[in-house]
């Protein structure tokens, strides 16, 4: 008899056991975009302004350059790195990819305005180049990321203020600024710009062998070199993706708001982690996605939008977005001692 209760008693809390743990589960894989959901849900209650077709196109809009950032990001992330330096990055491309595109005599290159293709080509190659440095120092020499990306912020400042002796470059062609300012279907343009790099991105890290080894590297360095992985190949690769994302950001940022300015991207790095960590990927490297980035992203363009809406002063808003990522940190040092 006493067997019997004790299997009766222990029926309950098995169960209560499972569904606790099956809850974890989903609010582990889907806690992120719950949480966006009742953000919203909170904001459209708050401000009748809020979920009008406008107000929605304007987040997008806003969000788009934070999101190509922080896509860029997550790569570096998702192998246990950081950058630092993608908030400089797109000022030097931004400005240096605006000389190409203006009519001012003074500001451009010889020979300025050429065609915006070449623009954009140069302001790409010019995130590439920062991106390559980044990666191989970080790779080849074994120097702390950290470290790297800091002083690439502020060296690649400095060349932005070197570059038009800290002036801006105004007048842009209207062929360079349509990326930035034109609709399509009534779509702001920037928005399909931010949904193809994020579907290159999607596949890439999920349908790729190169992304498997990106999360083969963040996960266990030392097993993915064992398993034949060029991991230095890897680290450097995704720095250079990095600095290409960020001169896209800083050529999108020159043609909205046409001219290219050299303090451009201020602390841009520290809202494109934010949306990294928000969305789940762990500091830590291999965990992670640019689904969850693209959510983060969302999140915080949301919340400063329904914060505005709201009248709220953006030194809260500062404060508010800080208790985020905190938050998140914890969350995911917590769900790293779980799975130790």
């Amino acid at each position: 008899m006493v067997n019997v209760d004790q299997s009766e008693d222990s029926a309950p809390t098995g169960i209560v056991r499972q569904n606790t743990a099956i809850w974890r589960v989903i609010l582990k894989k889907y806690g992120i975009i719950t949480a966006f959901i009742v953000l919203c849900a909170v904001l459209s209650v708050m401000s009748p302004y809020f979920l009008t077709t406008q107000n929605i196109l304007n987040v997008l809009r806003q969000s788009s350059i934070n999101g190509i950032l922080a896509i860029g990001v997550s790569f570096v992330i998702l192998t246990g790195g950081i950058d630092l330096s993608v908030g400089s990055v797109v000022a030097l491309a931004g400005i240096i990819g605006a000389s190409f595109a203006t009519t001012s005599p003074v500001a451009g290159i010889a020979g300025a305005p050429y065609p915006a293709v070449l623009a954009i080509l140069v302001g790409l190659v010019v995130g590439l180049c920062v991106g390559t440095v980044s990666g191989t120092v970080v790779a080849r020499f074994k120097v702390p990321s950290f470290v790297v990306t800091l002083g690439m912020l502020s060296s690649v400042r400095g060349l932005t203020m070197l570059y038009t002796d800290g002036k801006p470059v105004p007048s842009l062609t209207p062929s360079f600024r349509w990326m930035g300012t034109s609709t399509v279907l009534g779509i702001p343009v920037p928005i399909f710009i931010l949904l193809f790099v994020f579907a290159i991105s999607w596949w890439v890290l999920t349908k790729t062998r190169y992304g498997r080894y990106i999360y083969a590297v963040g996960g266990n360095p030392r097993a993915a070199s064992t398993s034949g992985i060029n991991v230095r190949s890897i680290r450097r690769s995704v720095y250079m993706i990095s600095g290409v994302t960020a001169g896209l950001a800083g050529l999108l940022l020159s043609a909205r708001t046409g001219s290219g300015l050299t303090q451009a991207g201020i602390s841009y790095e520290l809202d494109a982690i934010a949306a990294v960590v928000i969305g789940g990927t762990s500091l830590s490297g291999g965990v992670g996605s640019v689904t969850g980035t693209l959510v983060g992203t969302l999140i915080i363009a949301v919340m400063n939008n329904g914060l505005d809406l709201l009248g709220v002063d953006s030194n809260y808003q500062q404060f508010i977005k800080g208790l985020m990522i905190v938050f998140a940190v914890l969350i995911d040092t917590s769900r790293q001692k779980e799975a130790e």
